[in-house]
């Protein structure tokens, strides 16, 4: 499929708006041909829409959505539905223009249906993100001659170059830039550069792996977008980030470890990424200035992987995580990842590794918990994993987001916080005062 069709951007742009009025305006001359017969196309168009939000709450009532509906998500679901019933009462009647009009309006309908759920979680910027495709260009690596420095002083010391870009870029991780993924199948990871990463003579930069939820795929855009509102303040420093892929496809949940069925997830994120990472980007080797994060499914392994890994990964910022990996769906987890053990299910859990980790283990970790006040579905277990590192060790951090759900609202506000709480341990803002 064509690249710019699978990269137009779906939420920050005015497509919803455009659909929505033509939308409209087609309900308007179906109903406006035929006048007299305007309480019968009104009633059909009411049925529909009232059809449609009862079985929308009966579905969040029931899980399917795994938590709340955002707000606004029934709202547009319920408005498209009565255009494209009055739109069907448009294609069923004479003569053709009003045929004709018909179909714009259902089709317009369901757009606008789909772009307002779309718009109202604000995950999926685009088609390739919710497809679970790439759509970036390839990236092109620059060789690794960072500057040497002390990466703790790095905000004293650096001064951005003349010509520096305003803005970081992104890419894809394929072809001859793509990680090996060993034995796990994982899709094309994303690779975000910040500005003073494009520079002639570039200084070692902290390093952010980041992962995305479920469904969902490597897409950069929401962690792009609040990197860039980061350098921006700090003359152009923000980390390296690379964002991978923890399912190997939008329907898939390997619960962050190794199995039989779903392949070597957690070698390939905390291996291989890791060493692929030192080879080829101009970071600071020094793992005290690595982060592992992620989003929903994502932030459930940051959580697991910074607890089992603090070798590897100085610094966790688990966003909207689940409590622990495969908290959706127990007993499928178990049988088809754990092969029917419950214990060992129960040993990946974030809070029982950290419990189980002798004193001192995470001595100088920062640990970033947030959440949205609406969250009632991994809200409580971002505040009980937040309570279990604090216990352990952790120096925690927690947030939550106000009037907000498990959405991209949330996930940009979460972002835009926690970028500046890491900024001081990764060396790129003065310690806290």
């Amino acid at each position: 499929m064509n690249r710019f069709v699978l990269s137009f951007e779906l939420i920050d742009s005015p497509l919803l708006t455009i659909c929505a009025v033509i939308a409209g305006l087609g309900v308007f001359a179906v109903i406006a041909w035929a006048p007299r017969r305007i309480v019968p196309t009104l009633l059909i168009g009411a049925s529909a829409g009232i059809l449609m939000y009862i079985v929308a709450h009966i579905l969040e009532a029931r899980g399917l959505f795994q938590g709340p509906l955002p707000a606004h998500a029934a709202t547009w679901a319920t408005g498209g539905i009565v255009a494209v019933a009055i739109g069907v009462v448009g294609i069923c009647r004479r003569p053709w223009g009003r045929r004709v009009v018909g179909v714009v309006t259902v089709l317009a309908g369901l757009f606008a249906a789909a772009l307002g759920v779309n718009t109202s979680y604000g995950v999926t910027h685009n088609l390739a993100a919710i497809l679970g495709v790439q759509a970036l260009d390839p990236a092109s690596l620059p060789a690794p001659t960072a500057t040497a420095g002390d990466p703790a002083t790095l905000y004293q010391n650096w001064q951005p170059p003349a010509g520096m870009p305003s803005k970081g870029s992104v890419s894809a991780l394929t072809g001859d830039a793509k990680i090996p993924t060993g034995q796990y199948a994982a899709r094309d990871a994303s690779l975000y550069l910040p500005p003073a990463a494009q520079v002639a003579n570039p200084p070692a930069l902290p390093l952010l792996v980041f992962m995305m939820g479920q469904p969902g795929s490597p897409d950069p855009t929401n962690l792009a977008k609040a990197l860039d509102a980061f350098a921006a303040q700090h003359n152009g420093l923000a980390p390296i980030a690379v964002v991978v892929d923890q399912l190997g496809a939008a329907d898939r949940d390997p619960a962050c470890v190794d199995s039989a069925k779903y392949g070597a997830v957690s070698t390939y994120i905390n291996q291989l990424v890791p060493q692929w990472a030192e080879a080829k980007l101009n970071i600071v080797k020094d793992h005290r200035y690595w982060t592992i994060g992620g989003f929903s499914n994502g932030g459930s392994c940051a959580a697991v992987y910074g607890a089992k890994y603090p070798e590897v990964w100085g610094q966790m910022l688990d966003i909207m995580g689940n409590e622990f990996p495969g908290s959706e769906h127990v007993d499928k987890t178990v049988a088809e990842v754990f092969n029917g053990d419950a214990n060992a299910f129960q040993a990946t859990k974030p809070s029982v590794i950290m419990a189980a980790a002798p004193p001192g283990t995470y001595t100088g970790h920062l640990a970033i918990f947030t959440w949205g006040s609406e969250d009632t579905t991994y809200g409580p277990g971002q505040k009980a994993n937040s309570e279990a590192a604090q216990a352990a060790g952790f120096t925690v951090v927690t947030y939550v987001v106000q009037g907000a759900g498990h959405t991209g609202e949330a996930l940009d506000a979460s972002l835009t916080y926690s970028l500046p709480e890491l900024a001081p341990v990764l060396g790129l803002a003065p310690p806290a005062s």
